[in-house]
C-alpha cells in the first residue's frame, strides 16, 4: 500500500511522480547536498497516491474531468465559474481518514516538543518545474501556519489549487492532461525571515543570460513579496570564478527601495496569518543582506547547480532568529535556459509612446 505522507529526507528525484518537482528537489537537496553545506529545513510532504485517492471518492475525480472537457479556455468568464465551481467542490470532499491520521503522525514528529513551531505549507505538481516548462505559482502557498487543524485546512486549500483559473489555463496551453496531474502538499519548518530577509537567486544572469555570475535578489521579511513582484529588492551579483578561488567575488550590487515587507500577524485567525507592513526609512537606507551573507548564498547556489547540472532558480531565507541562511526552495531555471542565447534579433522602433511602466526581467514564474 502506498504511503500518503513521506520525509523529506526519505525522498529525491526519482519521486517526481509521487511528490512533484519541489518536494522530490527539497528531498534531494536533504539527503545529497547537506554535506556540502546546502541548508534546507525539513518537512514532509503527501504523496499524488493520496490526492488520487481523495479525489476518487463519490466520482470527484469524473466530474472534474467532465467540466474540465466541456471547457474553452479562452473563455474567461466560463474559465472563472468552472474553476470555482471546482475548487468549491474540492473544499467540500473530506480528506480520506488514513490521510489524516498519517498526516498527525508526521506532523508530531516534526513539533515534538516545540508548540510554538510555523510551517509552510507548499504545493507540489506532479508536472512542476520540469526542464521545458514552469510550473512556479501557479499553486498556492500558506505561510506561518500553527497547530495541526490550520495544517489541514491549509493543505485543503492547496488540493484545490490544482484548479486554479491560471493554473487551469496554464495546463492547457502547455498540453498537459489535467487528468494526469496530481498535487502533493509539503509542509515545511517555516524560517523566521519575517524578521529577517529573504529572496530569489539565480545561476545565471536573467537579463543576458550571462552564466558566470549567481544573481542574488534580497528584501526585509517573508520572500512571497520578492517572489510575487510586489517589492523593488536588493540586487547581488557574484562572480563564480572568483566564489571557486575563495576571493571577493560581489561584481556589483544595487540598493532596492525594499517599501514593503510580510510578516507574521498574530491577531488573524486564519491558515496564513501574514500581512503587509511598511519598511522603516532606515532599513529602506541599508542593504537587507551583508557582502558575506550574499557570498554564502552564492556559494551554496553553485553547488546546487553543479548537483542539478542546470541553471537554477532559488528561494532563501535569512532566519532573523538564529542569524543562518536557509535554502527553502530549488527548481531548474526555464527562461534563459530555453531561449536561444546564440541568436541576435535586432529591432528598431518607427515611432515612440509614453512609457506606462518600467522594470527588471525575472525568470522565477511561468
Amino acid at each position: 500500500m502506498e504511503d500518503y505522507v513521506i520525509e523529506f529526507d526519505a525522498l529525491g528525484m526519482g519521486d517526481v511522480e509521487r511528490v512533484g518537482g519541489k518536494n522530490a528537489s527539497l528531498g534531494e537537496m536533504i539527503s545529497n547536498l547537506g554535506p556540502l553545506g546546502v541548508t534546507v529545513p525539513g518537512g514532509f510532504a503527501t504523496t499524488a497516491a493520496a490526492y488520487r485517492d481523495f479525489l476518487a471518492q463519490d466520482g470527484l475525480d469524473a466530474r472534474i474531468n467532465v467540466a474540465l472537457d466541456a471547457l474553452d479556455t479562452n473563455d474567461v468568464t466560463a474559465l472563472a465559474e468552472t474553476g470555482a465551481r471546482i475548487r468549491s467542490w474540492v473544499l467540500q470532499a473530506p480528506l480520506p481518514e488514513r490521510l489524516t491520521r498519517e498526516l498527525r503522525q508526521h506532523y508530531d514528529a516534526l513539533v515534538g516538543d516545540d508548540d510554538q513551531l510555523s510551517v509552510a505549507v507548499r504545493s507540489s505538481a506532479t508536472a512542476e518545474d520540469l526542464p521545458d516548462a514552469s510550473f512556479a505559482g501557479q499553486q498556492e502557498t500558506f505561510l506561518n501556519v500553527s497547530g495541526f487543524d490550520n495544517v489541514v485546512r491549509a493543505m485543503h486549500e492547496v488540493f484545490a489549487s490544482l484548479f486554479n483559473d491560471r493554473a487551469i489555463s496554464y495546463r492547457e496551453h502547455q498540453g498537459f492532461e489535467h487528468s494526469q496531474v496530481a498535487l502533493s502538499a509539503g509542509i515545511q519548518r517555516m524560517v523566521r525571515s519575517d524578521c529577517g530577509a529573504s529572496g530569489v537567486m539565480f545561476t545565471l544572469d536573467t537579463e543576458s543570460g550571462f552564466p558566470d555570475v549567481v544573481f542574488v535578489t534580497a528584501a526585509w521579511g517573508l520572500g512571497e513579496t520578492v517572489v510575487q513582484g510586489a517589492v523593488n529588492p536588493d540586487e547581488f551579483y557574484l562572480y563564480k570564478p572568483s566564489l571557486t578561488a575563495n576571493r571577493p567575488a560581489v561584481l556589483r550590487k544595487n540598493l532596492g527601495a525594499k517599501a514593503i515587507k510580510m510578516v507574521y500577524d498574530p491577531d488573524t485567525a486564519t491558515p496564513d496569518p501574514v500581512k503587509t507592513v511598511d519598511v522603516d526609512t532606515a532599513d529602506r537606507g541599508r542593504f537587507s543582506l551583508s557582502d558575506e551573507q550574499a557570498t554564502e548564498l552564492a556559494r551554496q547556489a553553485v553547488t546546487i547547480e553543479k548537483h542539478y547540472g542546470r541553471h537554477m532558480d532559488i528561494e532563501w531565507g535569512l532566519d532573523g532568529v538564529d542569524g543562518h541562511l536557509y535554502i527553502l526552495q530549488a527548481r531548474p531555471e526555464t527562461v534563459n535556459s530555453r531561449s536561444q542565447s546564440q541568436v541576435l534579433e535586432r529591432y528598431q522602433l518607427n515611432q515612440h509612446a509614453t512609457v506606462i511602466s518600467s522594470g527588471r526581467s525575472r525568470c522565477c514564474g511561468p
